[in-house]
Parts: C-alpha cells; sequence; structure tokens
C-alpha cells in the first residue's frame, strides 16, 4: 500500500501548519518492539536473491516508511508490484522483496524481531 502526500486527508490546516493522517495503514497487532531504519539503495538494486531460503524467499518482516528521494518496487508473492516515489508514504506487508528503480533513500519502520531476522539473513549470504 502506497500513498502519495497529496493523497492524505488534512485534518487539520490553520496558518503555519497542516496535519495529515491516513488511518488504518497498516496493522502492528501482535509485534513487540519497532526499529527505525535508513536504507539507500543503487540504482537497480533487487535484493530478491539474497531473500532465498527464507520463508516463501521474501521478506516476512511488515514495514512503514517513506521514500525520501527516489523510487523502489514492493515485488509481492503473487507476484504484483507496487512502486513507492519521493514523498510516499508505504506499507509493505509480511511476503515482499524490493527493487530499487533509481537511486533511493527510504525510511522505515519495522518489528525488530522479524526485520532483525531478515537482515542477519542478508548478512550472512552477502559475507558468503
Amino acid at each position: 500500500m502506497r500513498i502519495a502526500k497529496e493523497d492524505i486527508p488534512v485534518l487539520i490546516d490553520v496558518p503555519g501548519a497542516t496535519a495529515r493522517q491516513q488511518r488504518d495503514f497498516g496493522d502492528v497487532a501482535g509485534y513487540g518492539r519497532m526499529g527505525a531504519e535508513y536504507f539507500s539503495f543503487g540504482a537497480g538494486t533487487d535484493i530478491t536473491e539474497l531473500l532465498r531460503g527464507l520463508e516463501n524467499d521474501s521478506c516476512q518482516s511488515p514495514h512503514w516508511g517513506y521514500v525520501v528521494s527516489g523510487a523502489i518496487a514492493a515485488l509481492y508473492t503473487d507476484g504484483s508490484e507496487e512502486t513507492s516515489r519521493t514523498g510516499d508514504l508505504f506499507y509493505w506487508p509480511p511476503g515482499h522483496s524490493v527493487r530499487a528503480e533509481e537511486d533511493t533513500d527510504i525510511v522505515m519502520f519495522s518489528p525488530q524481531k522479524e526485520h532483525g531476522a531478515v537482515i542477519e539473513h542478508i548478512r550472512r549470504k552477502v559475507s558468503s
């Protein structure tokens, strides 16, 4: 799920401040502590092969995030894709990989335990 800033409902609009909020943007029920992450990807980076060996060969952690710059595609296990671009908010449910369409920086918030396991898996793969 992605949403452009302009599509987020404005709840407060007063001189000097605008507050936008998208309700029901993913569910954190059942997850413990969250981690904050900043990722930088070079154009064309695709992490699909690095996820091989995980359940369904995909990331099983949900992520909530913001595209600081660039464009990144979420590749879902059902074969669908969704591209988020500079200024977009995104939610990626479990069962995905990603590919950077161009040089991209993103900020994400993810359950520490679940995403920590994925990151450790990738670290082992790149160090082999």
